[in-house]
């Protein structure tokens, strides 16, 4: 039986690998540019970031399966493309970032090591994590995550009870929309689909004799109190970043304006307990990737733990490489990639949500498809050299906004819908 203990544990479990990186250092210097709009640059940083996440989880708990079948109403081959490709990409970009992440904010100010070494433990402390998978929901749920809400809402409290409530004018031109761009830096929709798979499967060696409802239904209650979870402390962090708007030069980058506030919030002690906090984040992120990434390829090849150990000894190995780097250096590699993948992934969730009434193989494979060609221009937008010159794609509805795929592919699925279906069989 699953107890609404249990149902708490993977919450915590879910915020904590949701909430890394880029989860940390971006609300504060949205809200710090925000002016008085925070609260609309809130709802479109929250719209990507956390409505979309939990989305994927609700899309797991209904296929009860991996992510994989995410995919597979295109075609098996193409899923099977799709789930490398992200899973590659989640563990040479997205992982490492949070080592690099911990070295600049955790470590290097307080140690001076070298990035290399941070790498090296950091990674193999993933990998024991990993090759322990079944104490994962337990240990970061019971541990790890607690302590991370608690210094965040001492960071949030200090702010919303030490600063008057006054704003300045905002930086974005289009505040909402700006909201939606930066929450997919997260690669929270992304990590969705590839931590999800590792909460069904740690719930599945636990409660294997738990009906299906049973557990759908847990895993949807789960999401949906991370959700609220992040939402709560992303508007906290933003609302707090907007508060500090006189604070801080304009041109303060994301980390030194975290650090910034924490040492006004929280005083003297402001740098360990935001060591501790970066260090934490960064790092449940970092073992979820790695051991989703180690879940499909184990059952790629027959359940096999050697191919699960493999590709977590590579998924490690390819963290120290790049969790070497500096964050600005991954973030500008990752862009590219960011700016294809991120609808592909967006518009499976959301097919695999709705009722399966609207979402059969012919509406999967035209919207993801009309998705793909539309999403070729912010592709090439993000690799300047190859950028069109001359405004070739201005006439794309939202493409302004690099979010050109998102009416033709809504276009997609109403037009697929519409066209008649051969009438069922009585």
């Amino acid at each position: 039986m699953i107890t609404k203990r249990n149902v708490l544990v993977v919450s915590f479990a879910l915020f904590s690998l949701f909430f890394g990186a880029g989860n940390l250092i971006l609300p504060p210097q949205l809200g710090f540019k925000s002016g008085d709009t925070w609260l609309l640059i809130t709802l479109g940083f929250c719209l990507s970031a956390v409505l979309i996440p939990i989305f994927g989880i609700l899309a797991h708990a209904k296929l009860q399966g991996t992510m994989f079948d995410f995919a597979k109403k295109v075609s098996p081959t193409f899923s099977l493309i799709y789930c490398y490709l992200v899973y590659a990409i989640s563990i040479s970009l997205p992982s490492p970032r949070t080592a690099s992440v911990t070295h600049e904010m955790g470590i290097a100010p307080f140690f001076g090591s070298s990035s290399l070494l941070t790498s090296v433990v950091y990674f193999v402390l993933v990998f024991i994590f990993v090759i322990n998978r079944s104490k994962i929901l337990d240990v970061i749920g019971k541990l790890l995550t607690p302590a991370i809400i608690l210094i965040l809402i001492c960071i949030i409290a200090q702010a919303l009870f030490g600063f008057e409530f006054n704003f300045g004018q905002t930086q974005f031109d289009s505040p909402f929309t700006s909201g939606i761009l930066e929450g997919y830096q997260t690669f929270d929709a992304i990590g969705a689909v590839v931590v999800g798979g590792v909460i069904i499967v740690s719930i599945n060696l636990k409660n294997d004799k738990i009906p299906y409802e049973q557990k759908k239904s847990a895993i949807a209650k789960a999401g949906l109190f991370s959700g609220l979870g992040l939402f709560l402390i992303y508007t906290g962090l933003v609302l707090t970043g907007a508060l500090m708007h006189n604070e801080f030069d304009a041109d303060t980058s994301r980390t030194a304006l975290l650090s910034g506030i924490s040492i006004k919030t929280l005083g003297s002690t402001a740098n360990i307990f935001l060591s501790i906090l970066v260090g934490l984040a960064c790092f449940t992120t970092a073992v979820g990737i790695v051991t989703g990434t180690a879940d499909f390829v184990k059952g790629r090849f027959n359940n096999s733990q050697t191919a699960y150990l493999v590709t977590a000894i590579v998924g490690c190995l390819l963290g120290i490489v790049m969790g070497q780097f500096n964050v600005g250096y991954i973030i500008a590699v990752a862009l590219p990639a960011l700016m294809f993948i991120y609808p592909i992934t967006i518009v499976l969730i959301v097919l695999n949500v709705v009722p399966d009434k609207f979402a059969s193989k012919k509406v999967f494979r035209w919207v993801v498809l009309t998705t793909i060609v539309f999403s070729i221009p912010d592709f090439l937008g993000s690799i300047s050299p190859l950028a069109p010159k001359g405004g070739t794609f201005d006439w794309i509805p939202l493409g302004q906004y690099q979010m050109g795929w998102v009416l033709p592919a809504f276009m997609a699925f109403l037009v697929t819908n519409v066209v008649k279906r051969p009438a069922a069989r009585p």
